[in-house]
């Protein structure tokens, strides 16, 4: 029997899958390993080919390859279904994460929106080929990465891997790539990319009683925040803009200082998230940044900036019209209106995108219930969505 959507899902949320988003943490709950054990068992239950490539400890892609009836024909196309394994930490959270609690025509759970929901459609609508077996599809992969929610590694990792043409199942560049995010089952065919990065101000540690003897860190990146703000508020939203996701935009997020308030801090760092239009260049719009704050403070002000952390391109619509269109299709027929958007948001399209293949974004539910302290996602969207994936696969 194929996959049921609902029941799929429920299982992957009572799964632990926690990204520590960069924090020394460790347990059972954190990285990906226990959810990319569970989906080779779902992918042996099915009677197909998997492959396991490690990214990092306890995080590994896993593949899994739905041959076409018609593995001679020369101009085989192949299909990519795509969905990251990893959620954000249950910090802070209102309900049991891991509960899949159903209730209302809703399921409840950290992953239930972004993007587990998402992965349950598309393992649903494959299971369903796989059983089915209706001709003319083509070959169809299924793709679940790591580390999407804190630097698009696994994404990478996938696609180098298909340029290196190691792998068995995936030996070349997919066709098409459809890749699983709370889109409210519209067709995202651009979005924003991001660069961020740390910056720090150093100064000279002092008792408070005496500040005159210290030079205050803090101090000084208000100095930094004071320049970064009326950057981003006067000359970041002239630098260009898109027609789907608008203009580029620049935020600083965290600021950590300081040892105790009596003591003159001689650290700060802030971290600073800079979103790019499709198309625009990271590198270069990171040192724009840092030449307005040379500019503004002067070369020699004591202020550090570390490489980034997080690198990743805007997604581009300029070679995914014809499997946008496609997609579109199958949602319309579904009764969905099929629009095409932007988002402002990063995903691992944009890895796939760069490295040339034809990529769009597509899932149940809402990105306003990602993240939540009580996310959920309406089984309706689900069920839906892998009605139009099974549709949209069988045809393509």
């Amino acid at each position: 029997m194929p996959l049921d959507p609902i029941e799929t899902l429920r299982q992957l949320v009572r799964i632990p899958s926690v990204n520590p988003m960069g924090r020394d943490l460790s347990g059972p709950e954190y990285f990906e390993q226990a959810m990319t054990d569970h989906l080779a068992g779902l992918f042996d239950q099915l009677g197909l080919p998997w492959e396991k490539h490690e990214v990092e400890p306890r995080r590994s892609n896993i593949i899994c390859r739905l041959e076409s009836d018609d593995p001679s024909e020369s101009s085989q196309r192949v299909l990519l279904f795509e969905a990251h394994q990893d959620t954000v930490p249950v910090d802070r959270m209102t309900i049991d994460p891991f509960a899949a609690e159903l209730r209302d025509g809703r399921i409840y759970g950290r992953g239930a929106c972004d993007i587990k929901g998402g992965m349950a459609a598309m393992l649903a609508a494959f299971s369903r080929l796989a059983k089915e077996r209706p001709a003319g599809r083509p070959t169809i992969v299924m793709a679940c990465t790591v580390n999407e929610e804190h630097g698009f590694t696994g994404a990478s990792h996938l696609a180098r891997l298909w340029q290196s043409g190691k792998s068995r199942l995936l030996p070349r560049c997919p066709d098409g790539i459809v890749v699983a995010e709370p889109t409210e089952l519209r067709v995202v065919v651009a979005h924003k990319g991001v660069v961020r990065w740390c910056c720090h101000t150093s100064g000279r540690a002092a008792h408070s009683s005496q500040p005159e003897r210290g030079d205050n860190a803090i101090y000084r990146m208000a100095r930094v925040m004071r320049v970064l703000e009326d950057y981003a508020r006067e000359i970041v939203p002239k630098l260009g803009s898109h027609a789907l996701v608008g203009h580029p935009t620049l935020s600083v997020g965290t600021i950590r200082g300081g040892i105790s308030v009596n003591t003159v801090p001689d650290r700060c760092t802030i971290e600073i998230d800079r979103r790019l239009l499709p198309g625009e260049d990271p590198v270069a719009a990171r040192e724009k940044v840092i030449a307005q704050l040379h500019e503004q403070l002067g070369a020699d002000f004591p202020a550090a900036h570390d490489e980034p952390f997080i690198v990743a391109r805007g997604l581009p619509d300029d070679r995914n019209a014809p499997l946008a269109e496609s997609l579109s299709r199958a949602v319309r027929e579904r009764d969905g209106n099929g629009e095409f958007v932007g988002v402002p948001f990063g995903t691992d399209a944009a890895a796939y995108s760069a490295a040339g293949a034809a990529a769009v974004v597509f899932g149940p539910g809402s990105i306003r219930q990602a993240h939540t302290a009580d996310e959920w996602i309406a089984v309706d969207q689900l069920t839906k969505a892998a009605e139009v994936l099974y549709d949209f696969a069988r045809k393509a």
